[in-house]
């Protein structure tokens, strides 16, 4: 039969499963079959909105600069081919799992790697809740019905997310492999689809917006000179969305199964050209299709439903509708739920690299440490519950929509890429520098130019986000980063304060003169009479048994029962003309330690052991009280006595025994006399 703490870890059980033994943790890397989707799902499935992104902003004119597309979308992948490469040199220079944070930490210091930290953490929360609220949009476009739950389904994808990881890495990748292996079969053959009927049957995908036309936005109908420029940066940094998500490969190195730099650096690659062939693909058949999408739904001239309250359409969605004959094909319902359940996994990328780059930060004393200790599943739970809680506050805030939230997206990733980048630059230039191998040198300097044009680019694409996106939402992430960055400061000077207090000194060594021994009273009953049992046994220079006067009658029947039970410890009582307990108590314990400051008090409290929640507020109320006063006194140790009331018998690991237990009384009160102290 199951004991009753065995069925209270019941739900904990449901949730995560068994625990897992810390050396079993070599059987939680993952093969790059694996690796591929929990790490690089997050870039494959921008696909599905890096597009829609572009059109967003170039459909803010009207259609006149719809040309502009194409030339963004040859940008974008020739920026992403870059980036891959460059992360390419990380994953084998910085194999332990620091990734961009590492590279800045060890090339440009401190201040730099702790910005690179900050921008990292930001960009995962944002990963979860802009990649959670794009699958939900996508899943209110196959079933429209659902937009005003928005919110609730969001938030609870989220749950579902970070109980699935909080089962452990191997279990959640196996989770997500399936998801992410359809969506990509499902673009793909939507893409080849596509683009037969258009070049060799003569029956070009047309999409449902195609005949629509937008009403331009004030400002925006001529365009030219500078404006010109700037719009079409600003339509490309949205489509740079394609790029979140690629550091995370070189965050997750630890993960990969040996060799792991080469299996890393595989995984990069083939999570790079699949994306840029996806991306490529859904861009050319938005076009080729005439889809419309606007950042107002009441812009789009020919809406057949209520622009005010009826939602768009995604561009997949539309494409996918197109492609496979209507929205009630099977083609289109697969490509809707794959692509939800593959925007919803994306998360699953921020979900692995947030409690990595968490557990680094806090070895580093960066971060509390609870976030280094692994759960019951060999994951690091802590950090997995911290960056659900935090994405589901953006959830709420920004109900879920992803068109706002993704305007404070990529501000951190591309941060993290550019001082990484010129990061790796500084290692090679030191590498370089000791080695004496002139072919090792020339492998050094080629990755070092890759590096550097990484670094460019990277660098130049960030000025343009924050110039363009600083008032649509980028400015909030640049308020919070510093935030962050000193927070971090402040706790790193916490722990390196109380680091410093607790080296050894010459008088740590040193004993204390005497010991003084204080026990507690309030009733001579058997909770009392085993702390003083305990006390004697510890033989110390000093025993006090104290209690403090608050009821005259109750102090008087207290004498009386210590002498007609003979006890052989004298019985001190505190005057409190106030009717306080802890201050007199508190004032006795400063006054031993005045008088003789090397001598050791400690104070024996008698607490009762309940079984029941509800019975901690009828009980122990003074003793919490008392030890949350002595515990700031120096020179003072605080033991607690626990006597174990009937109600918990059988909470603890090992049932009460029938008779007599250790530390019992073999004489004195029956049961029935043990009352509710002051002290209990």
């Amino acid at each position: 039969m199951p004991k009753l703490s065995d069925l209270g870890q019941l739900p904990k059980r449901l949730v995560l499963g068994r625990p897992v033994r810390s050396d079993r943790v070599g059987e939680s890397l993952l093969p790059k079959s694996l690796a591929l989707p929990i790490f690089a799902s997050d870039p494959l499935s921008s696909v599905a909105y890096a597009t829609q992104e572009i059109l967003i902003v170039l459909t803010l004119a009207g259609t006149a600069f719809l040309f502009l597309a194409p030339w963004l979308a040859v940008v974008v992948v020739l920026l992403l081919a870059t980036v891959v490469l460059s992360y390419r040199q990380v994953v084998h220079a910085y194999p332990s799992g620091g990734g961009d944070y590492e590279v800045a930490m060890k090339n440009h210091g401190q201040f730099a790697g702790l910005t690179v930290a900050s921008a990292l953490l930001v960009d995962y929360v944002l990963t979860v809740a802009v990649s959670v609220s794009a699958g939900t949009d996508n899943i209110i476009s196959a079933f429209p019905t659902l937009n005003e739950h928005r919110v609730l389904i969001a938030v609870g994808l989220v749950a579902v997310l970070a109980a699935a990881n909080l089962r452990g890495v191997r279990e959640s990748g196996k989770t997500f492999a399936v998801p992410t292996y359809l969506f990509v079969a499902g673009i793909m053959v939507m893409i080849v689809t596509g683009l037969i009927r258009d070049f060799v049957t003569g029956d070009p995908v047309v999409a449902e917006s195609a005949g629509w036309s937008i009403t331009a936005e004030p400002g925006y109908d001529d365009l030219g000179g500078l404006a010109l420029v700037f719009f079409a940066l600003r339509a490309f940094a949205s489509g740079c969305t394609a790029l979140t998500g690629v550091e995370a490969i070189a965050n997750g190195v630890p993960a990969f199964r040996p060799p792991k730099s080469r299996n890393a650096a595989t995984t990069l690659a083939l999570m790079g050209g699949i994306a840029a062939t996806m991306f490529a693909g859904v861009t050319a058949l938005a076009l080729i299709g005439g889809v419309k999408y606007a950042e107002n739904t009441c812009d789009l001239v020919g809406f057949p439903g209520d622009c005010e309250t009826d939602p768009q359409r995604t561009v997949i969605a539309q494409l996918a509708a197109a492609t496979f004959g209507g929205d009630t094909s099977v083609g289109f319902f697969y490509i809707q739920a794959a692509t939800a359940l593959v925007l919803v996994l994306a998360a699953n990328t921020a979900f692995n690299g947030f409690p990595l780059l968490g557990s680094v930060l806090a070895q580093d004393r960066f971060l509390p440490r609870q976030l280094h200790t692994r759960g019951d599943k060999l994951v690091y739970s802590n950090g997995i519950l911290l960056l659900a809680g935090f994405a589901a506050l953006l959830i709420l805030a920004f109900e879920a929509d992803p068109n706002r939230l993704i305007q404070m997206y990529i501000v951190g990733v591309f941060t993290s890429f550019s001082i990484g980048q010129w990061g790796m630059v500084r290692h090679w230039n030191r590498e370089i520098r000791l080695s004496d191998d002139a072919a090792a040198k020339r492998a050094m300097r080629r990755s070092q130019v890759i590096n550097t044009v990484g670094g460019t680019l990277t660098t130049a694409v960030l000025a343009i986000i924050v110039t363009t996106k600083f008032t649509r939402g980028a400015y909030l992430v640049i308020l919070v980063m510093p935030v962050l960055f000193l927070l971090m400061k402040a706790i790193n000077r916490h722990y390196s304060h109380v680091a410093e207090q607790l080296v050894p000194d010459q008088d740590a060594r040193l004993l204390p003169s005497k010991v003084h021994a204080i026990v507690l009273v309030s009733k001579v009953h058997k909770p009392t009479l085993r702390a003083l049992a305990f006390a004697r046994a510890t033989r110390p220079d000093v025993l006090t048994a104290l209690t403090v006067n608050v009821d005259e009658s109750d102090t008087r029947g207290l004498q009386a029962d210590w002498e007609r039970y003979d006890i052989p410890v004298p019985l001190t009582v505190l005057e409190s003309p106030y009717r306080e307990i802890t201050r007199p108590v508190v004032d006795f314990v400063k006054a031993i330690r005045r008088q003789s400051p090397r001598e050791l008090v400690i104070v024996f409290v008698p607490q009762y052991v309940v079984g029941h929640w509800w019975e901690n507020v009828l009980h122990n109320q003074s003793a919490l009280r008392l030890r949350a006063r002595l515990q700031f006194q120096p020179g003072v140790m605080i033991t607690t006595v626990p006597w174990q009331l009937e109600s918990s018998v059988g909470r603890g690991e090992d049932d009460r025994r029938d008779g007599p237990m250790p530390g019992d009384l073999r004489r004195g009160l029956t049961e029935d006399q043990v009352e509710a102290t002051p002290y209990g």
